[in-house]
Formats: structure tokens, sequence, C-alpha cells
């Protein structure tokens, strides 16, 4: 436990993915340095439900409180529905409760990056950090053989080999890899590896690979369920923060607890917590300071900016299958039914629950056929943003081993999922209740406000539905987890509808079954939870809010070190990028402590 009033080196508002990165990294360097990290959630240290992979799922429905739910506003293009979108609360972050789906961006995404005027940020800079950071299990030289991060195919089912077989004969346009995580190859389909360790079936997140590992090092502190309300300042210059009890949130705010830091404070609390804590801080826009009623102290209009929340569009359709090695039992918290799993886990460290159920997937760019069918709503942001950047996916498709809906179903399912990985629209993130950190923020997230997103959504379904109407392991469809389509549509489902033979013709799609598609998205469109840009490392003129050195604008000892300073999507899952963010910030504030940093 860590002391209040106490005087730190550097103090992390926020112990997520990245900052257990940065911390790790700093303490490592130089054990002398006395760090603190305060996060509003709990310690997980050898708890079960989080090094266990397959607890994922049941976690994130069941409401947990490792988990902050953000409500957004509601919308026309979710059909009136408020969007939720789950943040990771707990140390480690998302690399605690995230799906472990191990996917990196493409080095296009970094390059970009730095063409915003990030010098140092390029994938030249950025990938020799990823590889320094990861053990890939199969060996390769585009990955990382020495690293804390483990890296594996994990267990393998039926179901990803069905996916891969199929396409295999059915997808003559696109070829086959073992590995598309190279930060260049996509739009082949392969096995999907996992954040897993391939000896003892653990979860591989950066709080025990990065904190809990240096237990002995007294002045690495973690000070676990507060709250950080704002940032202190001397003038222009960060020398701590103010804090509350996160199990308080029901009683009035008292923030008396406080921390110091000497050399700098970094907020690392994520695409959410990040720019509330600068809103509270008094960095901001001057018209969402004044609502607030908080004095300004840097006029910076564009925290809570830039929200690509909306990243990625997540989408399940499922199918009912009679294979049984399913993680229908798993994700439900069937106790009885986890019992032989939870014994192979602990004895082997393997089975499946060292498994994810994402066991097969593609990064796809469309061909010009595809590009036919996604049509004109989609034609200049392909022309604009894709069509010269030969390593940016479209969509990711992927297998999934369990019945991804709400309805409480007996029998086992079978789902393929996919999202966009660049999506058009943006929103925003902002404060609405002054100094109180326990208030939900005020969320436009922007989901399906542009109808190019709505086009790719629309073609995944059609893609993603020739395939899994090929799979043998299909033997129907769950209602509920696709379109209504109207009456003698050729595109109907039913629950006992068996796989078609390969060369079986395609679904042909009128109007009105385009606009039962839509309609579906609409309504059940999800986020993948991947939450960037709300406090963008860009040019101060263009709405930036940190430099090349994550040096907030206006200010002296503040930086911020998360997926918030990213300028612009990346094509993968976050959880990578995080940790590249939080690597580079070690390199970034190594160097201006006058220490290295140990490989």
């Amino acid at each position: 436990m860590a002391n209040t009033n106490e005087q730190y080196d550097i103090i992390f508002a926020g112990a997520g993915a990245a900052a257990c990165v940065t911390a790790g990294r700093l303490a490592a360097a130089d054990p002398n340095l006395k760090i603190l990290l305060v996060e509003a959630g709990r310690h997980i240290k050898d708890v079960e439900e989080h090094i266990q992979p397959a607890r994922f799922f049941h976690n994130l429905v069941s409401a947990k409180d490792i988990f902050t739910y953000h409500v957004g506003k509601a919308s026309d293009a979710l059909a009136g529905r408020a969007p939720i979108i789950p943040a990771g609360k707990c140390v480690g972050g998302g690399s605690g409760v995230n799906f472990i789906m191990y996917s990196r961006a493409s080095a296009s995404d970094y390059n970009d990056w730095e063409h915003a005027g990030n010098s140092g940020w390029g994938a030249k800079d950025l990938i020799p950090l990823a590889n320094e950071i990861e053990t890939y299990d199969s060996g390769s030289p585009k990955h990382g053989s020495n690293g804390p991060i483990k890296v594996c195919a994990g267990n393998k089912g039926a179901l990803g080999a069905d996916f891969l077989e199929v396409v295999s004969k059915f997808d003559k346009t696109r070829g086959y890899s073992d590995d598309c995580q190279d930060f260049d190859t996509c739009d082949v389909y392969t096995p999907w590896f996992k954040y897993i360790d391939p000896k003892t079936g653990r979860r591989s997140d950066t709080a025990h690979q990065f904190i809990y590992n240096q237990e002995e090092n007294a002045n690495l502190q973690v000070l676990d369920q507060k709250r950080v309300v704002r940032v202190l300042f001397e003038g222009k210059r960060a020398i701590g923060i103010e804090y509350v009890d996160e199990t308080a949130q029901d009683k009035p705010i008292t923030p008396t607890q406080r921390a110091f830091a000497a050399k700098l404070v970094v907020l690392s609390a994520g695409a959410f917590g990040s720019p509330s804590i600068l809103e509270r801080s008094g960095i901001g826009a001057s018209e969402i300071l004044k609502k607030n009623d908080i004095a300004q102290l840097v006029d910076l209009p564009g925290v809570g900016e830039n929200y690509n929340g909306q990243y990625h569009n997540l989408v399940f359709t499922s199918y009912i299958t009679d294979v049984d090695d399913t993680h229908d039992d798993l994700f439900r918290n069937n106790t009885d039914a986890m019992e032989p799993h939870v014994k192979q886990w602990h004895a082997k460290g393997n089975g499946l629950m060292a498994s994810n159920a994402i066991d097969a997937g593609i990064k796809i760019r469309p061909n010009s056929t595809d590009l036919e069918i996604l049509g004109p709503s989609f034609a200049e942001r392909w022309s604009t943003f894709f069509a010269n950047a030969p390593d940016k996916p479209v969509m990711f498709m992927g297998s999934f081993a369990a019945y991804a809906g709400g309805l409480p179903e007996k029998r086992m399912g079978s789902s393929l999922a996919y999202f966009t990985q660049y999506p058009v629209s943006t929103g925003r993130v902002h404060i609405q209740a002054g100094l109180n950190p326990h208030t939900p923020l005020d969320i436009e997230a922007g989901y399906l406000d542009q109808p190019a997103d709505l086009a790719t959504l629309r073609w995944s379904y059609k893609h993603t539905r020739e395939i899994g109407r090929r799979m043998r392991c299909h033997t129907g469809y769950f209602l509920d987890m696709h379109p209504k389509f109207p009456p003698g549509s050729d595109a109907a489902v039913s629950e006992t509808q068996g796989p078609v033979a390969i060369d079986a013709p395609n679904i042909r799609y009128t109007n009105e079954d385009d606009e039962a598609i839509d309609d579906f998205h609409r309504r059940t469109m999800g986020t993948t939870w991947h939450s960037l840009g709300t406090c963008a490392m860009k040019p101060r003129s263009q709405n930036g809010v940190v430099d090349a050195r994550l040096n907030v604008y206006g200010t002296e000892g503040l930086k911020v070190a998360d997926m918030s300073i990213a300028p612009s999507n990346v094509g993968s899952n976050t959880y990578n990028t995080a940790m590249i963010i939080g690597a580079k910030a070690a390199v970034i504030i190594a160097s201006e402590l006058g220490i290295t940093i140990k490989s």
C-alpha cells in the first residue's frame, strides 16, 4: 500500500496496459526511481477470472466491477439505441480483461502517425519495440523471441479448422498464411494467435509481466481502487495528483488525498479517463470548462475530441452446431461443465480454458467484385484511404466457437465475427459534472453515422454468410443473430438449414434484403472496446493535445501515454499498440532522466 501525501519521482494516473509497460520498464532500468501508479480498479495478481483465458467472455457480459461501462448518447444511426462501451478497470487495464487476440497494426498506420508531425513514431521506430516486448511461440524473424509478453496459437478447435477448410475451397481469390501479424501482410486467411503463455496456459497481460514481477522493488508502488480527480499544478508545472476512493462512489466528493511528483506526472487512464482528468484539471476547451465551472489553465480545444471508439464496429452472427468443443459452457459459467476444463488447465496449462474461441480469421480487403457489392457509398473511402495502402485491411472476419447472443440457449453455438478496421465516423468525450470523477461522461460515439461504415458491415455479413452456410459444423441458424429478411427472400434463415455444397451459388440479395441487413446492424452492432484518439498526438494547431514527446501542450512535467494519444486509427486490436506506446514512452522518459532502458 502506497502512502498518501508522499513524494514520488513519477506518478501515473492509471495503471492500464500502457502504464504498466512504461512504469515497469523504468523501474527495471533504475530501481531507485520512486514510481506510483494510481488505478481505479482492483489488483489481478494470480486471480483466476483474469489469468484463465476462457473466462474473458463471462466477465464481460456479467457486468463485473472490472469494467467501467460508459454509455453514449442515443442515436438514430443505432435505431435509437444508446451504445454501451466497456473499458477495462483493473491493474493492467484492458490487457487483463480483453479477448486476448494477438493482432498487430499495419506498418502504414505508424507511418501515418509520423507523417502527422510526430518524428520517431514511424514503423521503423516502433516495430523494434513491438518485437522487443514479446515472445512469439512459433518463431519468426518478424516477431520477438525473448520478451515478457507470450504469444501462441493456444487450443485449436474444430470450428476454426472448419472455417479454414471452407475458405480454402470457396474463396480462391485469397490465399493462406501462417502469419498475418508481421505489420505488412493482410488479405490472407490464417490461424489466429493469442496472448497466452504456451507453457502455463495463462493470459499474458502487462500487470503480471511488468509490475507484479518486480514486487521486491519497494520503490514501485500501485495504489488500487483510487480514482484520479485532477492534476495539481504550481503555475503551469504539474506537481502531483488529487484522487478519491473508488469504493465511495455514492458519497460526496472530498478529494483530500494527494500524492506529489518531483519529476513527472503521466496520464495513462485511457481514451475516456485521460481527457477527463485533463478537463477537471482546467485543460481543455473554454466552452466545456465553463459549463463545468472549472477555471481554465490551458486552452486546449482538442481534449476529448477525435474519439475513435467506434473503432471497431463489431457484429456476431451465430449458427447452431453439433460439435462438442465450443466455449458455450465456459462462457455461460456452467460450473459443473467447466470443472474438467479447469482441472486440465491447472494440470497441463492447455485445453479449452487456455483459449479464447477465436482460432481463425482474416484481415480482409475487397476485390473488384466486392467493391461492386460495397457500392458507391464506399467508393470515395476506398479511393482516398485504402487503394494506395495495400497493407490496410477494411475488415476483420473470423470464427468464434460459441453462441454470441443474449438468449439463455442450451444448444451449442458457433459464430462468425466481423468488425471494421478504420471506420469513417468519429465522436467526442467530455466531462459534464465538474470535479466529480464518478459521474458518467458526455459521449457522442458517432457509430454508423457515415454510410461507408454501414456498407462495410453489409458486405461483411454477405461474405461471412457464404462461409458460414458452407461450414459442415453448422446445422442451422440462431434466428436472433441474423437479419429479419422479408417473407419469401432467398436470404431467409431457419433453425434447420444445414450446410450447402462448396460450389452452391451465392445468395442473391434484393434491395429489401439489404435494408434488412442494415436494420440488423443498426439494432445489434456493438463496439470492440478499442477506444482511442481523445488526447491526440498532433500539432496544437490541428487540435492536438500532446507533442511527439507526449508533453501536454501549455504545461510542464505532464505527459499522456496511452491509446488516447493515437492521432489516427490502427488496423488491429489495440492491446499491441498500447504496449508499443508504453514502451516508446519509457524510452522518451528515460532519455529525459538520463537513464538507459534495458532490453
